[in-house]
């Protein structure tokens, strides 16, 4: 079972240099590894010379002039030529057995179509070590479950996996690709969602196995869905592709009632009328009704773009 390892990068030389060590360091070697990045991109090109130079890892690079997550992702699917396709991020490090984990979880069980694991988070000097047994699951009210980061215990079969950490049979995938119609000029929010539950749709299993590891050291964005500082736009945007994916991936009953309880109830980081109205009476108000009005603008226009 060969591994192909997939890594979008963009302005981040460091970050990169770091996953790359990493993937060097695998008890089982990738068979090849896939950097997509933009030409434009000078100190990732320079960063990318000295490892082919170095010739330690089986590195293939290849361009992509669209800006977005999105099209570097299909383009390096594109390009892979291996039975398996192992994503990972640039501000990710995979643990020294990240690969021979992947390849062996892909030979045992021919249903298989995704593998996800655990994303160590590394922020402000700490590791998020928390502790959660319910990882990827959506709801039926359309909530989705993410905790990819804190998840603990045996591999067991989920509903969405995470980018940083996620890979796919090839055959899987063979007729998927990450959806374009996806807002955002660089993150484009939730497309690791959209893709992987195309896969489990199209009736393959999705699992998450928190064995399978990488350290993630959450790097800047350069677009308006900053870490630190998101936009409404952004906002917008997010909301935007949440509500595009579930139209587009759950059966219509799941996707009503889905719709009202984003309208409703919501989230914090999707907060619907029941969080605007309690906000009212708070220090924070003004910031949650303009994010409620980024959030029900993309909304709507999801609905529409979906019709």
């Amino acid at each position: 079972m060969k591994v192909s390892v997939l890594v979008p990068t963009f302005r981040r030389p460091a970050d990169l240099s770091r996953c790359l060590a990493a993937l060097q360091r695998q008890q089982r070697r990738p068979d090849e590894v896939i950097v997509v990045a933009r030409p434009d991109d000078d100190a990732t090109h320079e960063c990318l010379a000295r490892h082919v130079a170095s010739r330690v890892l089986p590195l293939v690079v290849v361009p992509v002039e669209q800006p977005g997550q999105v099209a570097a992702l299909n383009r390096g699917l594109d390009a892979a030529t291996c039975d398996v396709v192992a994503i990972t991020d640039d501000d990710a490090a995979p643990r020294a057995d990240w690969v021979a984990r992947i390849a062996m979880a892909f030979e045992s069980d021919p249903r298989l179509g995704a593998l996800g694991g655990r994303d160590w988070v590394h922020e402000k000097g700490r590791v998020l070590d928390g502790a959660r047994p319910l990882v990827g699951k959506l709801r039926l009210s359309g909530k989705i479950v993410g905790n990819h980061h804190l998840g603990v215990g045996s591999a067991r079969e989920v509903d969405v996996l995470k980018g940083a950490n996620m890979s796919y049979r090839r055959e899987a995938i063979r007729h998927i690709r990450f959806d374009n119609r996806l807002r955002g000029a660089g993150a484009q929010v939730h497309n690791d969602m959209a893709f992987s539950m195309s896969v489990k749709n199209a009736g393959w299993k999705l699992v998450y196995d928190p064995q399978v590891a990488v350290d993630h050291f959450p790097a800047e964005r350069f677009d308006d869905d900053r870490r630190d500082a998101q936009t409404m736009q952004a906002v917008r945007n997010a909301a935007y592709n949440l509500h595009l994916i579930l139209r587009a991936q759950l059966p219509p009953l799941r996707r009503e009632a889905a719709w009202w309880w984003y309208a409703l109830v919501g989230t914090r980081v999707y907060p619907g009328f029941a969080h605007a109205a309690l906000a009212l009476a708070s220090k924070r108000g003004r910031t949650t009704i303009a994010r409620w009005r980024a959030v029900r603008t993309g909304a709507h226009e999801a609905r529409r773009a979906a019709l």
